[in-house]
Order: structure tokens, then sequence, then C-alpha cells
């Protein structure tokens, strides 16, 4: 929600006497509808919680029905509430248009992102930079984790997470899919020796997520290729993995799209080990409709296209590569 919305709630100690939804009331349901929660919104429109509450109780008077429920994971829309949310959009969208110049519509708000480490620093960011060149009244918040899609969503406006989720009232974008392989460092193989078989793997350590505090089903499946190689470092930051592997603590099951930037690092077994995992977007439908998140969901979507090779690890095998 922008600034203007901000201002119309201002309005918002008004009692309501009408049958006519308020366009102000609208504006709420609409924050809340997005974020799942009334303290977010409260804080997206700078009004108080208190004043949510009694706004969102307007509109169901004026309205004959609920148009949220609780639910385990925050406040979800009924079907009279998904009807009031579409109707909220018209308001902003017909205020927002008021905003832009000669007809050419400003983008502005926050968006909330949570995603894998890696994904955010190599993918989101460039990402992101391209959007708000274009728009820079879009602000961008990125929180690094790697974790299961939430079943709460308060907050956050999209999150990009390993693995298919299945999630109820929440839209899942497959957004492509990458390649996690077995690497040592130079310095490593040189003194350890270059396994010739899976087998030989036994006798190395292998450097990872930590198993007890895992929480993502396919990466924790990733490395069964192996089950024999011991543990050296364990990391829930796949940017320690690099680095430890960097430093020739073990062999590292790291994305290619990583590894594959530094000069000093060498894929093992590429025939025989590569896993094969996929990024999905996961949002709520109404949020997917704002236009500034439409606008980073499609820089996200290019971006991981441009970077298909990287990501699946096929940039190493053409002839003449130069590490990036």
């Amino acid at each position: 929600m922008t600034t203007f919305a901000t201002d119309i709630c201002k309005t918002a100690e008004m009692s309501v006497t009408s049958a006519t939804p308020s366009p102000d009331d609208l504006l709420v349901l609409l924050a809340v509808g997005r974020s799942g929660r009334y303290v977010s919104a409260a804080e997206e429109l700078g009004i108080n919680h208190t004043t949510i509450s009694r706004r969102i109780a307007a509109l169901e008077r004026a309205l004959g029905g609920r148009v949220l429920d609780r639910g385990t994971g925050g406040w979800e829309l009924t079907d009279l509430g998904r009807e009031a949310l579409r109707a909220a959009e018209s308001v902003e969208s017909a205020v927002k248009s008021l905003t832009g110049a000669r007809g050419v519509r400003v983008l502005e708000g926050v968006v909330r992102i949570s995603a894998t480490d890696g994904f955010s620093a190599y993918l989101a960011a460039p990402a992101i930079a391209g959007v708000q060149r274009l728009h820079p009244r879009i602000s961008v918040e990125i929180v690094t984790g790697t974790r299961r899609a939430s079943l709460q969503r308060s907050g956050l406006d999209l999150e990009i997470v390993v693995g298919e989720p299945r999630l109820r009232r929440a839209e899942a974008v497959r957004l492509g899919d990458y390649v996690l392989g077995l690497y040592g460092s130079r310095a490593y193989l040189a003194e350890h020796g270059i396994p010739a078989s899976v087998d030989d793997l036994r006798h190395h350590p292998l450097i990872y997520f930590i198993d007890s505090m895992l929480q993502v089903d396919d990466l924790d499946l990733a490395s069964g290729f192996a089950p024999a190689m011991r543990e050296s470092i364990s990391s829930t930051n796949v940017f320690v993995h690099v680095e430890a592997t960097r430093a020739a603590a073990g062999l590292g099951l790291l994305p290619c799209f990583m590894a594959d930037r530094h000069a000093d690092l060498v894929r093992v077994l590429p025939d025989q080990v590569g896993v094969r995992l996929a990024y999905w977007l996961v949002s709520r439908a109404e949020t997917l409709r704002r236009p500034e998140v439409a606008a980073v969901v499609e820089a996200l979507r290019t971006r991981v296209r441009a970077e298909a090779d990287a990501l699946l690890g096929t940039i190493g095998t053409r002839p003449g590569r130069e590490k990036r």
C-alpha cells in the first residue's frame, strides 16, 4: 500500500452509518488481505491496530457478512471478502492512476521477499536492481533462509522455496530448476586425490547442511547419493558451504551457479553426481495482483530464464569457458 492509502485512512476514526462500503474500509481490507495480519496492515497504513479492527467491522456491517476468517496462519479472506478485495483493488488503481505523469503509471510500495541465501544474492538482488531502475519508488526487503513455504505468510509478499510447496489458499509458480554438484578445491584434490567413482566418496568428508536443522525435504534427500560420506563442516548457510569447500575442508555439495564462479573449485564426478532441484515462488493470489509485486515477479522469472545454463551447471561444459 502506498502513501495515498495513508492519507485516505486518516478518516479511519469516523463512524460508518451508510450501507454503502467506504473506500477507506476497502483499502484497509486490501492491506489486511495482502498481509494476513492486522498489525502489518496498521504499520502499512499508519494507523493503529484498534482502528483496523473497527474499519473491518464497519465494512462487514455495510456488506452484511464476514469478510475475514481467523485461520491458523492469520486472517484469510472469505468469499465475500475476496469479492470486496477486487473492489478495493479498483479503488487503489483509480487513485494510483492520478499519481502518474502524462498517463504513465507510477509504481511504488514495499515488496517483502523471503528466499534462500544463494537465490537472494545471485538472482533476486540483480533482478530487483533492474526493477528499481525503472520504478525507483518500489523498495524491496529480502529475508534470507532455507525453509519450507510458510503456512502463515504473514508480512511476506513473496516466498522463494526449494521444492514444490503444497499449501492451501496460496499460488505456487515454478521459477526454474537448478543443480547441486559435488566440488573440491584444487588444493584439496591435489592432496587427497580425485574420486574416480561414487564408491570412492566414502573416503572423503562432506560439506553440506546440518541434518537436524534442515527443513526442506528435497535438500534433505539430496546427499543420499553417498550416505557413507562423513560430515565435515555443516551449516544452515550455503555461502559457508562454498567457503569451507574452497578452504579444503572436504567435498562440498554446492549449487553449480554458485560454485562455478570460483576458479579454485573443480566439479567432481559430474556425470554421476548431479542433484536437480526446483525453485518455486509462493504468494497469495491477491498479492500477485499488486502491480509492484507483479513487476518484481516478472523480473525474477526473467532473471531465472537468463541464468538457466548457470543454474543447471552446463556453462562449464562449453569449450573456452571462462570462470565468472
